[in-house]
């Protein structure tokens, strides 16, 4: 009998056996860093609810993204709200969503604001309008007290410079923490998720992702991207810009471990049609969902 082939057959066996249980160890500890908290009967009653993108707004009138006036007509509307809150050079928290004040901040004059919102003190936004409204930029505390606890609040960090990040977490969370209504917290930023596992437990928190290397290029961001910062965050949803709903990671989260799913930002009934059965939570944003024959 020839010994080459029988010894050939043996080592191939080998290597396939060592390739398998590789496999599904890196299988294993893939699962095991995407998993999310495992709550999930909290979102029971977020589901039915359309939340407004940074209010309901229209910024070509008096009532401009994540303004008061925004603010205002997603509570007549019954509407829930997702906003941005940033903090300010004196440790303001401060709701406006760009990391710079250019594209939705003027002074008296119509120019565009220079810097970021932690470039100036809270007194110092004052002298900003929004777009081309009256409306100033609010801070986290007037939009809670207009709100209040009328409809619910889905709660973005933007945490600008990670050095920031703390200091932004807790300003926030002194605030909320006497907040009388329903809110949850939300970031893009792995670090302002973690800062809530450790310090708020209770608090629902998520972590928004997109397609973060597609739209910037950077390599950095595939982290999060594909939700391998959940091995120290565990989320408990994952908010995820709709365009990018296939993400393997975002899928094993939404129908393996169940993890509630929140999307960003719908403009279109077109859009909230597809996007209704897939996701448990919808944003929108440009137009107000019609749903059950409205």
């Amino acid at each position: 009998m020839n010994e080459e082939p029988r010894k050939s057959g043996i080592w191939k066996g080998f290597v396939m056996k060592r390739l398998l249980a590789l496999s599904a160890g890196l299988a294993g500890l893939y699962l095991f860093a995407v998993k999310p908290s495992g709550r999930r009967k909290w979102a029971d009653s977020w589901k039915g609810v359309r939340y407004a993108h940074r209010g309901l707004h229209d910024n070509g009138t008096d009532a401009p993204e994540n303004s008061l006036a925004a603010f205002a007509k997603a509570v007549e509307k019954g509407c829930g709200i997702e906003l941005d809150v940033q903090i300010s050079k004196d440790g303001v928290p401060t709701v406006f969503h760009d990391d710079r004040l250019a594209r939705a901040a003027f002074d008296a004059e119509g120019k565009p604001a220079e810097g970021a919102i932690s470039d100036y003190t809270f007194e110092e936004l004052q002298k900003f309008h929004l777009f081309d409204s009256g409306e100033k930029i609010p801070s986290f505390s007037q939009v809670l007290k207009l709100v209040d606890g009328k409809v619910p609040l889905i709660v973005e960090l933007k945490v600008e410079k990670a050095s920031l990040c703390k200091a932004l977490c807790e300003a926030a969370d002194q605030l909320l923490s006497a907040y009388p209504g329903r809110y949850i917290v939300e970031s893009f930023h792995p670090m302002a998720v973690l800062w809530y596992k450790k310090h708020r437990p209770e608090i629902i928190r998520g972590q928004l992702s997109d397609g973060f290397l597609k739209e910037t290029g950077r390599l950095q961001y595939l982290p999060v991207e594909y939700l391998l910062t959940n091995l120290r965050t565990r989320p408990d949803f994952i908010a995820y810009n709709w365009k990018y709903e296939p993400n393997f990671s975002r899928r094993v989260c939404a129908k393996l471990f169940r993890c509630p799913s929140v999307t960003w930002t719908i403009q279109s009934q077109e859009q909230f049609e597809a996007m209704k059965n897939r996701f448990d939570i919808i944003i929108f944003d440009s137009f107000v969902p019609r749903e059950n024959g409205e």
